[in-house]
């Protein structure tokens, strides 16, 4: 692997105009929000990152100055689909959410998160701006209607949790990597694997403006470098630098149990698993997440119980 350091730089986006709130229910999909389990350099990993980067407060702006983001679709809204959620309203980003259960399960969420959410079907979501972020289980990929993703840069922040999940024959072989595997079922889509390495109430504690001295870097993976470089504009907005990983086929360094893995992000990575949702967390660096891809071994998935 190759590691460059770069700036993000480009143009503002337009704005999107969005449709109209949803007024009939859909029927409920046959899956449940993601939610995580009990919560250059010539050496390799490519690094996109924004000036160095405190926590952010209720409506601060994370974004680089001078820039806008169109609207952000996202299917899921379980605790790493809502806390994205959280953050893109506060960056003054027009979200549409969606889940299984339809957009009138989402109206306390959508009322939390103010005048800049919309709760939408799967479908309306997945079209939403230019962008989408999917966030369900695993094994709910395949009852997503076919070719809804299609052409779409798709921010993909899914993990195999074989409790979760059951077991599946081509991830234990290591034939694939989860997102490989998510590649195969959402033909077409662009995926980045991105938000995936991080727990859900970590999001909040760590986005920093652009230029905060301790801003914190997430890794990120995906085949098609201009997915890529759209899902880092994105989420520099949302209050993080990243780090490329690599391609799908390399995201194996950020998966459950890999050293570049939720661990990275606490203050105490000794802490026990049990009290990991009520720890706190500690920013992490690009030279820091960096080095952890890189020093990162493949876990045998078959063994793992996690």
């Amino acid at each position: 692997m190759r590691i460059l350091s770069l700036r993000l730089s480009w143009q503002p986006f337009s704005r999107i105009t969005w449709w109209p709130s949803p007024t009939t229910p859909r029927r409920a999909r046959p899956w449940a929000c993601e939610h995580h389990a009990p919560w250059t350099h010539p050496t390799g990993l490519q690094a996109a990152t924004t000036e160095p980067a405190q926590s952010v407060s209720p409506g601060q702006d994370t974004r680089s100055k001078g820039a806008a983001m169109p609207t952000l679709g996202i299917i899921g809204s379980g605790n790493i689909g809502a806390a994205v959620a959280r953050l893109a309203a506060a960056a003054g980003i027009d979200v549409v959410i969606s889940n299984s259960r339809g957009p009138q399960s989402l109206t306390g969420l959508v009322e939390e998160l103010g005048p800049r959410a919309t709760a939408g079907t799967v479908e309306q979501a997945a079209s939403a701006g230019e962008a989408t972020l999917l966030s369900i289980p695993l094994t709910a990929y395949r009852s997503l209607p076919a070719g809804l993703l299609r052409g779409r840069t798709v921010l993909d922040t899914g993990n195999y949790y074989p409790h979760r999940d059951g077991r599946i024959p081509e991830l234990d072989s290591e034939k694939l990597t989860t997102t490989e595997l998510a590649q195969q079922l959402l033909p077409g889509a662009l995926l980045v694997k991105a938000f995936n390495s991080i727990l859900a109430h970590h999001i909040p504690q760590l986005a920093r403006p652009a230029g905060a001295p301790d801003r914190s870097a997430l890794p990120i993976a995906g085949n098609d470098p201009g997915a890529k470089a759209q899902a880092a504009k994105l989420i520099d907005h949302l209050g993080f630098d990243t780090v490329d990983a690599g391609t799908l086929g390399e995201s194996w360094r950020f998966e459950p149990e890999s050293g570049a893995y939720t661990r990275i992000y606490l203050a105490d990575p000794d802490v026990p698993a049990e009290r990991m949702l009520q720890s706190p967390a500690a920013p992490l660096t690009t030279d820091k997440l960096r080095r952890a891809l890189e020093a990162s071994q493949r876990v045998k998935v078959a063994e793992r119980t996690f």
